[in-house]
């Protein structure tokens, strides 16, 4: 019995390290843009790994991914609200704006699976989707300094940003999310 497990063990740490080198960077992608600040993503990150690793062999049948994605999404929808996001490209979103348009645009995650994890109603995921795309329209985002001030929109309403801004990587994300949606429908 003692050799079962010891294989056991060796095969999750081999198959866990292969997720985690090929999981890692995209899922601190998502920390970070929920986070907003890379120290405060890497702890999320390393948090949500290790949860994953515990459960490793519980989720033979299910898509290792999607589990650690849920428990990053978990850990930060619950973290105290003094460890809020206080920064990132996203700087202008409320917490629950970050993870939907985290969830729906970067992620490419469907609807109601966003509802699912987030334990909200579809159509209350697409009204703060649209309020957040909205905030996102309203104003052009500088990397190089800090967001700017709350005042009037950019001429245009937000369209034909500048290359590299938010809008434009919405709108991007927009047209493949479309695009997928049509591969997969019939």
């Amino acid at each position: 019995m003692g050799k079962r497990r010891a294989a056991s063990e060796i095969r999750r740490d081999a198959e866990f390290a292969a997720f985690s080198a090929g999981a890692a960077g995209r899922l601190l992608h998502t920390a970070t843009l929920l986070t907003g600040d890379r120290e405060q993503a890497e702890r999320l990150l390393t948090a949500t790994l290790a949860s994953t690793y515990a459960d490793w062999l519980r989720m033979r049948a299910d898509d290792p991914y999607d589990q650690a994605r849920a428990e990053l999404v978990r850990r930060f929808a619950y973290r105290p609200w003094w460890r809020r996001p206080r920064g990132g490209v996203l700087a202008r979103l409320t917490p629950q704006e970050r993870l939907v348009v985290t969830m729906r645009y970067f992620e490419g995650v469907a609807e109601e699976q966003t509802a699912a994890q987030l334990g909200l109603p579809a159509e209350r995921v697409r009204a703060i989707g649209a309020r957040a795309t909205a905030a996102l329209r309203s104003h052009r985002y500088d990397p190089a300094g800090p967001p700017p001030a709350d005042g009037p929109p950019p001429p245009g309403g937000g369209r034909g940003a500048a290359p590299g801004s938010v809008a434009e990587a919405r709108d991007r994300a927009d047209r493949s999310a479309r695009r997928a949606a049509q591969e997969v429908a019939p």
